[in-house]
């Protein structure tokens, strides 16, 4: 009877090399993953306990994926790819597309500097947005997360311009018959994500003026925040970490009482991770040093002078 018994190999000195710098290139790609997933975690709010909800894994797979601890299934795609000489995304690539072309497209894009990237964006807004300057300046979106003034500051704003006001949130919960707390249960993230898209593509598509206020995780869907950005004249209504705390409580959530020094510490995380997206703005206000009369007239000074040299 045969034995099923695999023989011993034996390595050379470059062999035992070569398969140690394989088990730390692996290493740190798992490394990358979780840090990506706690980067976007905290650029969406949401605490790992939420996660694993939304996903249906356990929190207990999700702090070992973080931690550079992955699952090994991960770097078997990873050698898949490898040996088929494609990007990683190419095999989970979702969509009825051309995968291999767009694929080629990113491949591109990513041997391209800074500046260069930005003058391809340019071109491609250029040749295929749908909205022109003059009408973008019409649609004022205001970003920044939850307790910075979006809506007493975007109603007011409204009503000084004569244009009508929306709550991004509010045409959310009116599309899908739900109120946004129960939305996630009913639909989870990407559903949510459809919905928003859904909602602001529908009001673009109706309404030539208006002030929006959107939701603050916005800006971590990069295709939804482009979209946004093309589109609307968007302002950060900044504040401190303390403010947007006592605002959210001063609407009725308690919540972040139940654990206030924790959720500080998660307040001033998200702040710092979305920071650099919502610095993306075309105009920032600090909403925690200005008074909301001096907020209006400031966002009105500066659209006034983007026609005036606009219409040079």
């Amino acid at each position: 009877m045969r034995s099923t018994k695999q023989p011993r190999r034996s390595y050379s000195g470059n062999g035992v090399r070569a398969y140690a710098q394989a088990d730390l290139n692996n290493q740190r790609y798992l490394n990358v993953i979780g840090e990506r997933i706690r980067d976007l975690r905290a650029q969406r709010g949401i605490t790992r306990k939420v996660l694993a909800a939304r996903s249906g894994v356990s929190e207990r797979f999700l702090a070992e994926l973080e931690s550079g601890s992955g699952n090994s299934s991960i770097l078997l795609l990873r050698h898949l790819a490898q040996a088929l000489d494609v990007p990683v995304t190419l095999l989970v690539f979702e969509g009825c597309q051309s995968p291999i072309e767009l694929a080629n497209a990113a491949e591109f894009l990513g041997r391209l500097a800074p500046d260069e990237l930005n003058e391809v964006q340019q071109w491609l807004v250029g040749r295929f947005g749908e909205v022109h300057s003059e009408n973008r300046r019409e649609r004022i979106a205001l970003i920044g997360l939850r307790g910075a003034g979006k809506s007493t500051i975007g109603a007011a704003l409204a009503k000084k311009l004569n244009v009508p006001f929306f709550e991004l949130d509010r045409l959310i919960e009116k599309a899908s018959g739900v109120p946004l707390s129960a939305l996630f249960d009913l639909y989870g993230q990407s559903g949510f994500r459809r919905l928003e898209r859904t909602c602001l593509d529908e009001l673009l598509a109706h309404h030539a003026r208006f002030v929006l206020a959107t939701g603050g995780s916005i800006v971590s869907e990069s295709s939804m925040f482009k979209r946004l950005l093309d589109s609307c004249y968007t302002v950060w209504l900044r504040a401190a970490p303390m403010d947007h705390m006592k605002r959210v409580i001063a609407q009725g959530d308690m919540r972040p009482m139940a654990q206030s020094s924790e959720a500080m510490a998660d307040l001033k995380r998200i702040l710092a991770e979305r920071e650099p997206l919502y610095a993306k703005a075309d105009f920032v206000i600090d909403t925690s040093k200005t008074a909301i009369p001096s907020v209006l007239a400031a966002i009105c000074n500066v659209m006034r002078q983007k026609v005036e040299r606009e219409t040079l």
